[in-house]
């Protein structure tokens, strides 16, 4: 089981970046999928979560408006899109993965990918 982050960078404030999670090893259309940041001298914290089941997603209150998560079980990819940045949402961010089965949002993931930074910076 492997997830690989992709897709941070520098950007200016207001800015749009997208995050790629693409899974290996295991097929997406079976597990929740979660976005999570950590900041530099901060505990990690949940971004966004989609589940497997219905395609239900949760945002944190931070990003609600803002960010979009969504999956493409052909490509085996969940995407994070995110907009209006600021520069509050500068960490490195990790996918993740609740590999249990009945795999679900609602449970703390056990698989994690590499993080990719993400800098919110003029």
């Amino acid at each position: 089981v492997q997830l690989q982050a992709s897709g941070g960078g520098l950007v200016q404030p207001g800015g749009s970046l997208r995050l790629a999670c693409a899974a290996s090893g295991f097929t997406i259309d079976f597990f929740a999928i979660a976005w999570f940041r950590q900041a530099p001298g901060k505990e990690r914290e949940g971004v966004s979560c989609i589940d497997n089941n219905d395609g239900s997603t949760n945002y944190a209150d931070s990003v609600k408006g803002r960010f979009t998560i969504s999956r493409d079980n052909a490509k085996n990819t969940v995407y994070l899109q995110m907009n209006s940045l600021k520069p509050e949402d500068t960490a490195v961010y990790y996918c993740a993965t609740d590999s249990s089965p009945g795999s679900s949002c609602h449970r703390p993931p056990d698989y994690w990918g590499q993080g990719t930074q993400v800098t919110v910076s003029s």
